[in-house]
């Protein structure tokens, strides 16, 4: 393909065994979780072990000729920082992995300091999860901010997924104006799917700010492949920011469930509404300066049997 492919938005994961909002989140088998009071397929039912693994994913990266990826996190498959840097110390050509802390209750800055101090150079907020039913953290706080301080000093980046549409729009102003060098990578496409998506994207006019497309097949999974909807969504971002401003993510392993993990990208490759120089910058050189990715691996294309 002789493409730069960079998938911005992934998970890993060696077993979900967590609580969010009072919920139980456990790994079951053949790909399934206890999620949320129900029983739900988190991972294709051939991965039966319920393991999310990096191995698991280098192999569906190598056959998707995909070079790196991004990993985030999510509370909803608990804290994996101790995984991630046996990840990052394994594999660091092919992964930047970001840290979380425990941003539900006070006292997550020593976390912080002790995640930069460990190498992480990303740290991932849920910030959708801080709107709990008994409390909300707000991600202008005053904990909040001397974190954004520090990271700022440390060039660390910022991973974050916001509720729907304007919820916490004002609080990342805040956060832009009060820390104008801090890189933040604004995740799941501003929520596109739903009402007011439109003023996540434009936070992107700032100069370090960002826009990561993890979750968009999930998002239009009702229309299904070739996602049209989301391409038009790509095309009017791109309209309002610059398309240098936007990087492909998939959200590994959740949309996989669905579709394969080649699909998540190529429906972009093969859309006549964007240009071949508009999908290079898409779908890996954005990720590629702005995580500063080194030399990647060469993935020739391997036949299917089928072909």
């Amino acid at each position: 393909m002789g493409m730069t492919i960079i998938d911005a938005h992934s998970h890993l994961w060696l077993r979900q065994d967590t609580v969010v909002d009072g919920y139980e989140i456990r790994t079951l088998e053949n790909g399934r979780s206890l999620f949320m009071g129900e029983v739900r397929q988190m991972l294709p039912p051939f991965m039966i072990d319920g393991r999310n693994s990096a191995e698991v994913f280098l192999s569906n990266m190598d056959y998707a000729g995909v070079g790196a990826a991004v990993v985030t996190q999510e509370f909803i498959d608990g804290i994996q920082n101790d995984y991630l840097l046996e990840v990052k110390k394994k594999y660091p050509d092919r992964f930047f992995v970001c840290g979380m802390c425990e941003f539900r209750r006070d006292g997550f800055y020593a976390q912080a300091e002790d995640l930069i101090e460990k190498g992480f150079r990303g740290i991932k907020i849920p910030a959708q999860r801080l709107l709990m039913k008994d409390r909300r953290v707000r991600l202008d706080s005053d904990e909040m901010m001397r974190m954004f301080r520090l990271m700022e000093k440390n060039g660390v980046i910022l991973s974050v997924d916001l509720a729907d549409g304007d919820t916490q729009v004002g609080e990342m102003e805040e956060i832009i104006a009060e820390c104008p060098g801090l890189k933040i990578a604004i995740g799941h496409f501003g929520m596109v799917t739903t009402k007011g998506w439109k003023s996540q994207i434009l936070l992107a006019r700032n100069r370090n700010v960002m826009i990561e497309s993890g979750g968009i097949t999930w998002l239009f999974n009702d229309e299904f492949y070739p996602f049209k909807g989301a391409v038009r969504a790509i095309r009017e971002a791109a309209d309002l920011v610059g398309i240098e401003k936007l990087m492909w993510g998939s959200d590994y392993p959740r949309t996989i469930t669905a579709i394969t993990y080649r699909m998540s990208y190529d429906f972009v490759l093969k859309s006549p509404e964007l240009t071949d120089r508009e999908k290079e910058l898409f779908l890996g050189l954005n990720a590629r300066d702005f995580y500063g990715f080194g030399p990647l691996p060469d993935l020739p294309y391997i036949k299917n049997m089928s072909e």
